[in-house]
């Protein structure tokens, strides 16, 4: 559950980071992190649209680098973008200033206000750079679509087992989560749909 759905003490090291939404309205926010990649961006943006939903799209910026023309249907459907770095570093690998000059250089292409740290997690310096100019994005809801570990059904259940009003939901437009996606995404909008969840985006 750790992983699922992130402790207190967890949110308490980000107090100023944003885990979960209004908790009086019957709402989600779906988010997506890596992408765009041919792969799977262009199902992820079908299964939206044919729901008729907006999300929340963390993307890597190299991967906008090499697939500009996802990116630009992601934005020409209505959906939020946010920044995920250049090339998805880790924050504990990496010094305070080449995390910054890693993520600024993303958002050159991705020019976005929002930013959710890859893996989940920021040094204190990074966090208080970070938080100076952009909205940081955490999360209520890990599916665990990325897992070898999880079918499918397992996603599907994660998001019936721990979705709450205010979710932030978190799928990934990866190589590991497509053939999960497949049936777990539009499975999971269904199943929220069909509990009377308003789908919304950050602003």
């Amino acid at each position: 559950m750790i992983i699922e759905q992130p402790a207190i003490w967890l949110r308490w090291l980000y107090p100023k980071a944003i885990w979960r939404m209004n908790p009086e309205e019957h709402s989600v926010y779906l988010t997506f992190d890596d992408g765009p990649i041919p792969e799977s961006t262009p199902f992820i943006l079908k299964t939206l649209d044919d729901f008729g939903i907006k999300a929340t799209f963390f993307m890597v910026g190299d991967n906008v680098r090499k697939h500009p023309d996802l990116y630009k249907q992601i934005i020409d459907a209505g959906h939020q973008v946010g920044n995920h770095t250049y090339n998805h570093i880790g924050a504990f690998k990496h010094w305070a200033i080449t995390y910054a000059v890693n993520t600024e250089k993303a958002n050159k292409l991705i020019k976005a206000h929002l930013f959710r740290p890859p893996h989940g997690w920021m040094r204190h310096s990074e966090y208080w750079w970070l938080g100076k100019y952009y909205k940081i994005i955490m999360w209520d809801l890990v599916t665990r679509d990325y897992s070898k570990w999880l079918t499918a059904d397992d996603v599907l259940n994660n998001v019936k087992k721990y979705s709450r009003n205010g979710s932030i939901i978190t799928f990934h437009d990866s190589l590991k989560s497509i053939d999960k996606l497949r049936y777990a995404l539009p499975a999971s909008i269904k199943w929220l749909k069909e509990q009377g969840y308003e789908f919304k985006i950050f602003e």
